[in-house]
């Protein structure tokens, strides 16, 4: 046979580049996935690489990847990676679309990842018509965390959870997400295939190949279901696991085309990307018109090594998230990171409430605040349960006349004053927590007054009011002067 002959009908293998050349999950073994032999991940892996191949996708691919076995999909596919939280790859995917509405967002689930704990969010994704596509590996079991029953698995089928089968009385029917998903009228593609044998292999690449070529064309959601085998939580060599799909998990997911609306489908032109940081005030009706001088337009970007994270703490009805809201709301008027984060009981009035703010001039990690730089305890309770939280060299303002004795700490500033007679004297004990903010705002010396100012107008609707708590932030200030100079309402 001639070397010609021979070239024309040689065929070669190799590696999607949609892959990584090796896999760093562990150094020793970089050619290596982490998957069971006989695993359908490792299958549905490699149609998922070749389709955005073929597709000439790679560069634009966000890949959500799940909780289960598949979890470490951001070691092997070289694309956009994103981890969801368990069950919430649909929500991930929507903000991804939404915000780089040209790039072409795949989930990736398993069946207990997908249809129990985030079955609301696939119904929801998949009813609103989101222009993603969803990959559902179903083996019907959770095998990540040792083989517990899962929505998906078979009537009689064992688990660590029914060992003596599942029983339709006490654990109701297999969950038939693809039927119950093509119900609904906004999903454009939605197919069941398997892994059962080289036929059905053939058509779940065709079936994932279509899926994600759906949301390139911009049809809409699409979902492709894999039935899958687990020999490992089975308990099945991986022929016989192979064959069980096809002879025994098809009975009860038939493969089919379950909903097909490509053909009188409109793509639709893509949506406008997601408002820059920029934009965000005049979206929210922050206009800079009537704003006092010196707001966000003219001040300069903070430090970065700014880090104030701040603990107001009271009673229901003491303004605490009202002094939360109008730190947080100032700070980004003053062009700095923020978070807010409330926390209160089911009671509105008396319950307890606390809330955490952090500014900071690079981006925030966390809105919670464990071990505040600054504790604002409007009450003796919330002083009691968070002074020891509070971070070294940091402030306790404390509406008090002094600190209890078992509270007192020698490595914190405090700064105890009756801060609601304070109010009080101004006309209203309800601007305490006013007084208190003013106090923290000449302690922190981070914002400047007019983007105080700018909040208050935006939260505080009242005229009367906002005039009260000006009163009360400048009132605040002197107190905190006043201390420093005289100590009289130090602890």
């Amino acid at each position: 046979m001639s070397s010609e002959m021979v070239s024309e009908y040689t065929v070669v293998h190799e590696k999607a580049k949609s892959f990584y050349e090796s896999y760093d999950r562990k150094e020793e073994l970089p050619h290596q996935t982490h998957f069971c032999p006989g695993c359908g991940h490792g299958i549905v892996h490699k149609m998922l690489a070749q389709a955005i191949d073929e597709l000439g996708i790679q560069d634009k691919t966000i890949l959500v990847g799940p909780i289960g076995c598949s979890v470490f999909t951001y070691y092997y596919f070289d694309v956009g990676n994103v981890s969801a939280a368990h069950g919430r790859a649909p929500a991930v995917a929507t903000a991804m679309k939404r915000s780089r509405p040209e790039s072409i967002v795949i989930g990736y689930q398993g069946d207990g990842d997908l249809s129990a704990i985030g079955s609301a969010e696939i119904l929801h994704a998949a009813n609103r018509g989101e222009h993603i596509t969803v990959i559902f590996v179903n083996n019907g079991i959770y095998s990540m965390t040792g083989g517990q029953a899962a929505p998906t698995t078979l009537l009689g089928q064992k688990s660590t959870t029914t060992p003596g089968g599942r029983s339709a009385a006490t654990e109701g029917y297999p969950l038939h997400v693809s039927e119950l998903l093509a119900t609904l009228q906004a999903p454009v593609y939605i197919e069941r295939v398997g892994l059962g044998d080289n036929k059905q292999i053939a058509q779940a690449k065709r079936a994932i190949k279509r899926a994600v070529e759906n949301q390139v064309r911009g049809l809409g959601f699409s979902l492709v279901e894999v039935l899958s085998p687990c020999p490992t939580i089975w308990k099945m060599p991986p022929v016989e696991a192979q064959h069980w799909v096809n002879d025994v998990m098809e009975k009860t997911f038939p493969l089919a085309v379950l909903c097909d609306r490509t053909k009188e489908a409109v793509p639709r032109p893509l949506a406008a990307a997601g408002p820059a940081l920029e934009d965000i005030p005049h979206l929210l009706g922050v206009h800079e018109e009537g704003l006092p001088e010196g707001n966000s337009a003219a001040i300069k970007r903070p430090a970065e090594d700014l880090d104030l994270r701040v603990r107001v703490a009271g009673f229901g009805g003491q303004g605490v998230l009202l002094l939360g809201e109008v730190l947080a709301e100032a700070g980004l008027d003053a062009g700095l990171e923020v978070s807010w984060l409330p926390s209160y009981g089911p009671e509105i009035r008396s319950g307890t409430s606390n809330c955490h703010v952090r500014l900071a001039g690079r981006p925030i990690d966390s809105p919670l605040v464990v071990e505040p730089n600054v504790l604002l305890a409007m009450n003796e309770p919330s002083l009691r349960k968070f002074y020891a939280s509070v971070h070294p060299d940091g402030w306790i303002l404390y509406n008090g006349e002094t600190i209890p004795e078992e509270c007192n700490r020698k490595d914190v500033h405090v700064l105890a004053c009756q801060f609601s007679q304070v109010a009080d004297e101004l006309g209203d004990p309800r601007v305490a927590n006013m007084v208190m903010l003013g106090a923290l705002l000449e302690i922190a010396a981070v914002l400047p007054e007019a983007s105080i100012d700018a909040a208050l107008l935006r939260l505080v609707k009242n005229q009367r009011w906002v005039q009260l708590d000006e009163r009360a932030l400048a009132r605040g200030r002197e107190l905190y002067k006043e201390a420093e100079v005289s100590h009289a309402c130090r602890g």
